[in-house]
């Protein structure tokens, strides 16, 4: 078993959990039950499945977890695009947070595919 926080992918999926949740604050107060809290449900989900895969006793356990950070980021792009759509969040802010969201996407995959290998 090895700490989550040991792993780059759940580092960078908290670090951009952090941003969205600094550019959530910007969004109007007739978004808190709506989109700020889905986009912030959403991107607290990806390192939350990482360190919940941690602490599961078999590789297999881990992807599945994985898998399920994977479908979060993908929720959490939408939710980028949306809010993007919506004028709610800057074009650079969603360029930003986007291209990290497809960069954790690819370590997560990554790591899918070597716990494959390893299994």
């Amino acid at each position: 078993m090895q700490s989550f926080r040991d792993l780059k992918v759940w580092t960078k999926a908290h670090m951009v959990t952090l941003s969205i949740y600094r550019a959530t604050e910007e969004f109007p107060a007739s978004e808190r039950y709506g989109l700020t809290s889905q986009m912030r449900r959403a991107a607290a989900s990806i390192p939350a499945n990482i360190a919940e895969g941690c602490g599961r006793s078999s590789d297999a356990n881990f992807a599945r977890f994985l898998h399920v950070a994977m479908g979060s980021a993908s929720e959490r792009e939408y939710f980028l695009l949306l809010s993007h759509d919506l004028k709610l969040l800057s074009e650079p802010s969603h360029d930003r947070i986007v291209a990290e969201t497809q960069e954790i996407k690819r370590m997560l995959a990554s790591l899918i595919s070597k716990l494959k290998a390893d299994g």
